[in-house]
């Protein structure tokens, strides 16, 4: 079934609950997601009256070919030990892709990749994995450092490697401050320092209205929280980072070419840290990093790796992007034409000059 509106906490308190919950499922990221020409659609499964299993899935028109691409993410919320509600769920789906037209069905659910009898369940239903994308593996990181911050605060630090430790410290020395009592104003200044870090680092960002939206139906729902750090007036770096009952995120990050001998990026994780612990977080999602092989970072981002393992932070492997496909002649056309898309977005935004 499709859930109605009057059903939204509810469905919150549901992903919420569930151990690999995410705020990408909340009802609120399908309003975010309905802003960048994304129609949201709540799936959910019931048992007894109550929420048993729920995946938002979001639906875009794709354009030339017709039909549309349904897209879950880090869903399904479902507890893949009972088949039958597994199977429920996906004949909703189905259901739902027979009634769009879906050239394909497609889902990253936050599960380690250990679990092994989750892929072979969506193998026996038809699904396929898909090929890794860049270095984070995926269109949401299939590789990311998570870390437990139920600790107090004192016995937490003592945890990370003392170079750590010694970099949180000089910020504070150094005069580095950081506030997470910003405002809807001050995303204009993040967003500043944003552009010169995607100029400086190589990466695509959105456009500034997509994080005012962000700010208007993620932040404001008690969702996330924007931190910001200063040297004296000027503003050196900022994070966006989001929240859901026992879980954070680190999901934006953005620094100037000034002061960052200052170690500013330390001192924001410690405080978003910090600001997790106080919410009742008990896990912190450091996000994206490369694969590790035997314990070895793969490829050139491996520096993601060693500055958040210096947070003691523990790397994870999720089982990655699966496709199911409806309509294969259309899905080849698609998945042979988005890699050149992707090549042309990026080519112009190299070519596009910076407003500083």
């Amino acid at each position: 079934m499709i859930l109605p509106e009057q059903r939204r906490e509810e469905w919150n308190d549901f992903v919420a609950a569930s151990k690999y919950g995410d705020v990408l499922q909340c009802w609120e990221w399908g309003e975010l997601k309905a802003r960048t020409g994304w129609q949201p659609l709540r799936v959910a499964v019931e048992r007894d009256g109550q929420i048993a299993a729920a995946c938002l899935v979001l639906r875009r028109a794709i354009p030339l070919l017709g039909g549309c691409l349904l897209y879950a993410p880090r869903g399904p919320i479902v507890d893949f030990t009972d088949e039958s509600l597994w199977s429920e769920l996906l004949a909703e789906i189905r259901h739902l892709a027979n009634e769009q037209k879906a050239v394909a069905f497609k889902i990253d659910p936050a599960i380690p990749i250990e679990h092994e009898r989750v892929g072979t369940m969506l193998r026996a239903a038809g699904f396929r994995p898909r090929p890794r994308i860049g270095e984070l593996g995926a269109t949401q990181p299939r590789y990311v450092m998570k870390m437990d911050i139920s600790a107090d605060p004192d016995d937490l630090i003592m945890q990370f490697k003392s170079k750590t430790r010694y970099n949180i410290r000089l910020a504070k020395r150094k005069g580095v401050v950081v506030t997470a009592d910003c405002t809807r104003d001050d995303i204009a200044e993040f967003y500043r320092i944003l552009q010169i870090t995607a100029q400086r680092d190589g990466f695509l960002i959105r456009d500034i209205s997509y994080f005012y939206d962000l700010w208007d139906l993620i932040i404001q729902h008690g969702l996330g929280r924007m931190f910001l750090a200063y040297v004296g007036e000027e503003l050196v770096a900022g994070t966006i980072a989001f929240v859901l009952r026992q879980q954070a995120w680190y999901v934006y990050g953005a620094s100037s070419n000034r002061y960052r001998e200052k170690m500013p990026n330390y001192a924001l994780q410690w405080e978003m840290m910090q600001w997790a612990r106080a919410q009742g977080c008990r896990v912190f999602d450091m996000r994206g990093v490369v694969q590790e092989i035997d314990g070895v970072a793969q490829g050139k981002l491996d520096g993601l790796n060693r500055f958040k393992q210096g947070f003691a932070a523990r790397y994870v492997e999720y089982i990655g992007e699966w496709d199911l496909i409806f309509r294969p002649v259309w899905y080849k056309l698609f998945t042979t034409g988005e890699p050149m898309i992707r090549s042309l977005r990026k080519m112009i935004a190299n070519f596009r000059p910076y407003k500083g």
